[in-house]
């Protein structure tokens, strides 16, 4: 099924959650924030969301800087 990830068109399994698919793209779920169909979303909703054909995902990381 496809999804947008950051703009992009994404392949993903069925059944996947918004969780699991942040640490399949190697992401540390605790420096990124999700938006999730133009919704902000917590963390500890992100293993309940099950993931749908043309679901849009972006995800932003934090960097530190100075």
């Amino acid at each position: 099924m496809d999804i947008r990830f950051n703009g992009k068109t994404l392949t993903v399994k069925e059944e996947l959650t918004l969780g699991q698919l942040i640490l399949e793209k190697g992401l540390n779920p605790d420096t990124v924030i999700v938006e999730y169909n133009n919704e902000l979303v917590k963390q500890e909703h992100w293993a309940q969301i099950v993931l749908k054909e043309n679901d849009t995902l972006e995800v932003l990381r934090f960097v530190g800087g100075g």
